[in-house]
């Protein structure tokens, strides 16, 4: 059975932190001959840090960025940090049970992919608590958008919960530019650009308040393909950064 890297970027998490990540070894326990949970804080401003610090489990790893730099420079920093032969990243609210993760490994491996994507789309009949309206009809325009953009045919690029072999995440992540919410479709972008095999996996999810992507951020991501096309335009995406 393979080795396990789980990904979780936080910004001032310290409430949810302790049920996710108590959850997280509870699943991986038994499963796995060896996983690692890495939390990147990013800059958060509560007690994040101190709460992974108190929690004193050999199995967690802490990682501090810059500042707050964002979710997709967060997730960058554990992917690449990552030793496991498959490396998962998700929301710090589980807004996916990490039970969830059985699929993208199963379809992975049926489907010989190196990346599985969760997808709320493909079966919303498994959206147990759904998202208002106006963000619900927002990330339907942004998936079309993106679409027509990049080129990319997924129904659902937003989902946290994905999960890639070492090697794709070594290659996918070096390349990675975005630093906002818009880190998912490059990602995914730079993966069809190296002929890496990506699956979309209907998941179970269930909208979790307190979510920290407000108006300006959300906005800002629109633009993102546009930004992901020029950056290939001007062959950023072919070689590896740093």
């Amino acid at each position: 059975m393979d080795s396990l890297s789980i990904v979780i970027p936080a910004y001032n998490e310290a409430n949810r932190l302790p049920a996710s990540l108590n959850a997280v070894l509870a699943y991986a326990e038994g499963r796995f001959p060896w996983c690692e949970v890495i939390v990147v804080d990013d800059g958060s401003t509560d007690n994040t840090v101190e709460t992974v610090k108190a929690l004193g489990d050999a199995r967690v790893r802490l990682l501090r960025n810059p500042g707050n730099r964002g979710k997709g420079y967060a997730v960058r920093h554990g992917m690449l940090a990552a030793t496991g032969d498959w490396r998962l990243f998700t929301d710090a609210d589980l807004s996916a049970p990490i039970e969830e993760l059985g699929r993208l490994f199963a379809e992975a491996k049926r489907a010989g992919a190196a990346v599985a994507i969760g997808s709320r789309a493909i079966d919303r009949r498994l959206i147990s608590i759904r998202q208002s309206w106006v963000r619900e009809t927002a990330g339907r325009i942004f998936n079309l958008a993106m679409r027509v953009m990049t080129g990319l045919g997924f129904q659902d690029t937003q989902c946290g919960f994905k999960l890639f072999t070492a090697d794709a995440a070594q290659r996918i992540f070096k390349r990675q530019l975005l630093d906002g919410f818009g880190f998912d479709v490059e990602d995914l972008y730079i993966a069809k650009k190296l002929g890496i095999k990506v699956v979309e996996v209907p998941v179970r999810w269930a909208h979790a308040e307190g979510t920290k992507v407000g108006l300006a951020s959300g906005l800002k991501a629109f633009f993102d393909p546009l930004r992901i096309r020029w950056n290939n335009l001007k062959g950023l995406y072919n070689s590896e950064i740093g």
